[in-house]
């Protein structure tokens, strides 16, 4: 056998198993709020601005607008969000929060990073190493980008 070709000689594999992990350690406490972790991502790029167009919120998210609509379109029908027409450009759709989506910011932050801290406190990673670790997955995020 290859050596490049065992499993754990694999980053990949470790960046997809800790993604898949951390968004099941989020569940129980997005579960609190009814939404998905996708749900989440959206919420707190709406959290940070409000009435952003779909194609922005898509490529923030680093999705396709064909993966993000149906997320609008179900969080539409959870109250959360409201979706218009642009004034100049009919062609584009403008994402606001509801005032049920804006309460829920409060809620999350009531319940989120304190739960999510305590998922992690275990952990032997500090502050610094955290930080370090964001910066090294944004450069492969950014190395991958199409």
């Amino acid at each position: 056998m290859h050596e490049e070709l065992k499993l754990d000689n694999q980053v990949c594999f470790r960046l997809y198993s800790a993604a898949r992990l951390v968004m099941q350690a989020y569940a129980p406490f997005l579960g609190e709020l009814g939404i998905t972790y996708p749900q989440y991502l959206v919420m707190m790029v709406l959290w940070e601005q409000d009435e952003q167009l779909v194609n922005d919120i898509a490529h923030r998210l680093l999705l396709g607008t064909n993966t993000v609509t149906p997320l609008l379109q179900r969080m539409e029908k959870q109250g959360l969000i409201e979706r218009r027409r642009g004034e100049q450009d009919k062609r584009q759709q403008i994402v606001s929060l509801t005032e049920k989506g804006k309460e829920m910011e409060e809620r999350a932050y009531s319940i989120i990073p304190s739960g999510m801290g305590q998922r992690f406190s275990a952990c032997p990673l500090g502050k610094d190493d955290y930080k370090l670790l964001a910066r090294q997955v944004d450069e492969i995020i950014e190395t991958l980008k199409p």
